[in-house]
C-alpha cells in the first residue's frame, strides 16, 4: 500500500434505539376476555366505532381519522361537497384512461383500482402535485395574490408547446381555462366553512384569466384541504380515496366487454422516427 493512499472510511456505530412495539393514536383495540387476538371494541381517536357507525358519516370518520377530532356541521359540509365534485375525474383524465384499459384488458378486478390510482399520483393535474400545492397556498396567502401572480408571470418559462402550470394547482387545460372547476370553486367559498386558501385561490386564479389561466382541480382540493386544517403529506393520499369511486367505476364498465370497445389506432396514425 503506498503512502499516498487514503485511509479507509471510519467505520460507525449506529446508536438507534427501536421501539419494542408498533404504537398508533389514530385507532384502539380493546382485545376479547378470552382471546387477545379478537377485538371486542374499536375506538378511533377515542370515539366508540359503534357509536359512530350509528350517529356519523362516512366524512365524519374520515375528517376524524386524519385530524383527531370530529369536523363541525360546517367543516363536514365542505369536505363532503369536495368529495363529490370530484368523485370521478372524467373520461379523458389519463388515471380513468388507465382504469379503461385494465378493465378492457381482464384485469383482476381488484388490481384496476391501484392501476389507476398509480397513474393518478402523477404531477400532471394529480394527486403528486398536491402537497406541493398546499405549500404553497400556505405560503402565498398572506400575501395580495395580484402580487403573486404579476411576478410568476413574469419570471415563469412559457412552454414550447402544451399547458403552463404558472404555480401548483393552478394554470391552462387544454390551452384554456378550465370552466368546470371555475364554477366548483364559486360554490365551494359560497359555504360557510371556505376559508383563506380558497378565497385568495379564487382571486389569484381572476389575475391569471388574462392569460388564459385558472384554478385546476388539484388546487382546489389543496385549497380546500389547506383551510380544513389537513396536512399536506396526507393530501395526495385524500385525493386519492376522494378520486377513487369514479376511477374504479370507469374500469368495472368495460370489464365485461369486448376489447373493441375500446377504440385502437389505426396504422396508418402510428408515425415512426429512424435516426438518420
Amino acid at each position: 500500500m503506498s503512502s499516498s493512499a487514503k485511509p479507509s472510511a471510519q467505520v460507525r456505530k449506529r446508536d438507534d434505539v427501536y421501539v419494542k412495539r408498533t404504537a398508533t393514536r389514530l385507532w384502539q383495540e380493546l382485545p376479547a376476555a378470552d382471546n387477545a387476538y379478537i377485538t371486542a371494541q374499536s375506538r378511533c381517536h377515542g370515539y366508540d366505532l359503534m357509536q359512530l357507525m350509528q350517529k356519523r358519516s362516512f366524512v365524519d370518520v374520515l375528517y376524524l381519522l386524519f385530524r383527531g377530532e370530529l369536523p363541525t356541521a360546517d367543516e363536514a359540509s365542505l369536505l363532503e361537497a369536495l368529495m363529490v365534485a370530484f368523485i370521478n375525474p372524467g373520461p379523458r383524465h389519463p388515471a380513468t384512461r388507465a382504469a379503461m384499459n385494465a378493465g378492457i384488458g381482464k384485469t383482476d378486478p381488484g388490481l384496476i383500482l391501484p392501476i389507476a390510482l398509480t397513474t393518478l399520483s402523477g404531477k400532471h393535474n394529480g394527486a403528486g402535485s398536491l402537497e406541493e400545492g398546499m405549500r404553497f397556498l400556505r405560503q402565498q396567502q398572506r400575501k395580495p395574490a395580484q402580487d403573486t401572480a404579476r411576478q410568476l408571470l413574469t419570471t415563469i418559462e412559457w412552454p414550447a408547446e402544451g399547458d403552463c402550470n404558472i404555480a401548483p394547482g393552478f394554470g391552462s387545460h387544454y390551452s384554456g381555462i378550465d370552466n368546470m372547476s371555475q364554477q366548483i370553486a364559486g360554490h365551494l367559498l359560497q359555504m360557510p366553512a371556505a376559508g383563506t386558501a380558497l378565497s385568495w385561490g379564487q382571486q389569484f386564479a381572476r389575475a391569471l384569466a388574462e392569460e388564459g389561466m385558472g384554478w385546476l382541480t388539484t388546487g382546489i382540493v389543496a385549497a380546500v384541504l389547506t383551510d380544513l386544517g389537513f396536512q399536506p403529506r396526507a393530501a395526495a393520499g385524500i385525493y386519492q380515496i376522494i378520486s377513487a369511486p369514479g376511477l374504479f367505476a370507469h374500469g368495472v364498465e368495460l370489464a365485461n366487454k369486448p376489447m373493441t370497445a375500446m377504440p385502437f389506432i389505426a396504422d396508418e396514425d402510428y408515425q415512426i422516427e429512424y435516426e438518420k
